[in-house]
């Protein structure tokens, strides 16, 4: 009989996996201000439960919350940035070989976006209206499923953000791969039992998830 395959689905996150990094754009935004570089990453990445990027994204408060929770958070570091203006650095441009790569994906295997988002009506993973927002409109609808933080109450790294996918797709997390570029948020998926993908580039990240499922992903 022919070996069944490993895996049964292939997790993506959206920001710096479909999309290019919004961490591009903070550094851009820090050179041109004078402001130390991966200074909002720092401020981002302090007390990661309760600052005001995780109540924002776990849905917890609103925007104009947010901007000023974030202006106080960061002039305490040093540098007055609102949140308001981080959140207009957040778009990146969509990537579409990635896009071909959840198609392929999907012939052979469940696929989900697991993202960290913004409220409905504040959300921050679809860019401004532009020629863009149909295509990442078509994105999301390849999906067999999206899980996002804003409507959960949970975001990643934390595990029960992660348990939710698997338990709606029905899979154990050791049949799952997981794509994101944070390392921070491969951990617990790890742990859980993924197989994990740390993207640093595009052609990176698709010659690994190449290796581990066997696939052609090239064009």
């Amino acid at each position: 009989m022919p070996k069944k395959p490993r895996f049964k689905a292939i997790l993506f996150d959206f920001g710096g996996v479909i999309t290019s990094s919004p961490f591009d754009a903070f550094n851009r935004y820090e050179i041109e201000n004078g402001i130390p570089q991966n200074f909002i990453r720092k401020i981002n990445s302090q007390n990661p439960d309760s600052n005001a990027w995780a109540r924002f994204e776990s849905g917890k408060t609103t925007l104009d919350e947010f901007d000023a929770e974030f202006l106080m958070e960061s002039t305490q570091a040093g540098y007055r940035v609102s949140g308001r203006m981080v959140i207009s650095l957040l778009h990146g441009k969509v990537r579409p070989r990635m896009v071909r790569v959840v198609e392929r994906c999907k012939r052979h295997f469940k696929v989900a976006c697991l993202t960290n988002n913004m409220p409905v009506g504040q959300d921050t993973t679809t860019p401004p209206p532009s020629s863009e927002q149909h295509s990442v409109k078509h994105i999301m609808q390849l999906f067999n499923l999206v899980v996002e933080s804003s409507r959960e109450g949970v975001r990643k790294p934390q595990i029960p953000f992660y348990q939710i996918a698997c338990d709606r797709l029905g899979i154990n997390a050791n049949r799952c791969i997981f794509l994101d570029d944070l390392g921070i948020n491969l951990k617990p998926a790890r742990e859980m039992g993924m197989t994990t993908i740390k993207v640093v580039s595009e052609i990176q990240a698709i010659t690994d998830l190449e290796i581990h499922t066997g696939l052609d992903l090239s064009d």
